[in-house]
């Protein structure tokens, strides 16, 4: 059996303050925090005990997770382990990422986001420096409004060729013709993100192959469909496990539609799924 989990725990605070995040700048409060660490520790012992299964993970926390030592710990600590494929996380990048030298590089990998005004390029191109030194995979990307094209146009041009750059479309933002063009030319797969997808009725992984889990263990097919399906510590989760279509309209996160089966993007982002990396970039893509 292989297994993709998207874990969130109740941490959903955010040392950053982007306008375009209701997280910005919240603080979680000590018990938070608290609750918060004893779950991704109960979370990190059951992947390590569960052996008989291929799992991969990807942390997708509201707020930062590696300004906390406990999301690096693990992180290191699930890289190591011979039933782990990939450990991944969402980040900002803010935290310094020397602590990687301890965890297994053919495992771990960061999904990192630039948000122009919250840092220098410069200080987050001297990180995704290091983590290529480290020799550790990850993507960069940032989310296409206007404001952020220069930015992101100068990003692209001091990134190496071999690191991806993906562009998000913004919510609420219509783009026309002309306005995805440009994100296109930075982004070859900003399509997939420039309008939502129908699901309503389509086969998806997610509740399958991949499943979402909150703090507690409960189990989801997907962030995006609330109903339990159920439960990571009582062993519910298994007989769960079913080919399924998505109950939804739309779905228009990547995180959700990636799993789409019609979109046959798990082909597209094959070896590179949870951090956000095309098969054969940047060859195929040239």
């Amino acid at each position: 059996m292989n297994l993709s989990i998207l874990y969130r725990g109740p941490l959903a605070s955010c040392n950053y303050d982007c306008p375009y995040c209701p997280f910005a700048k919240r603080h979680d409060p000590p018990e938070l925090l608290r609750a918060d660490r004893d779950a991704l520790a109960r979370f990190t012992d059951w992947v390590e005990a569960t052996a008989d299964v291929r799992l991969s993970v990807l942390f997708t926390p509201w707020g930062e997770g590696l300004t906390r030592s406990w999301y690096r710990d693990a992180m290191v600590r699930l890289s190591h382990l011979a039933h782990v494929d990939r450990v991944a996380i969402q980040t900002n990048l803010a935290a310094r990422p020397d602590w990687l030298a301890e965890a297994d590089p053919a495992t771990v990998a960061l999904w990192t986001t630039y948000h122009p005004g919250q840092v220098t390029r410069e200080r987050f191109l001297a990180r995704c420096d290091r983590l290529r030194e480290l020799g550790v995979r990850f993507s960069v990307g940032v989310v296409g409004l206007p404001e952020h094209l220069a930015e992101a146009r100068a990003l692209r041009a001091a990134l190496p060729d071999e690191v991806y750059l993906w562009v998000n479309a913004a919510e609420g933002h219509r783009y026309d013709a002309e306005q995805e063009a440009v994100w296109t030319a930075l982004d070859p797969l900003f399509g997939y993100s420039v309008r939502p997808h129908l699901s309503l009725g389509r086969p998806c992984h997610a509740g399958e192959t991949a499943v979402s889990v909150n703090g507690d263990g409960t189990v989801r097919r997907c962030h995006f469909v609330a109903k339990p399906i159920g439960n990571l510590y009582d062993g519910s989760w298994r007989a769960a496990l079913t080919p399924r279509v998505c109950p939804n309209a739309v779905c228009d996160c990547h995180i959700g539609y990636v799993h789409l089966k019609p979109l046959g993007l798990r082909e597209v982002f094959a070896g590179g799924l949870l951090e956000r990396i095309p098969a054969g970039w940047p060859e195929r893509y040239r």
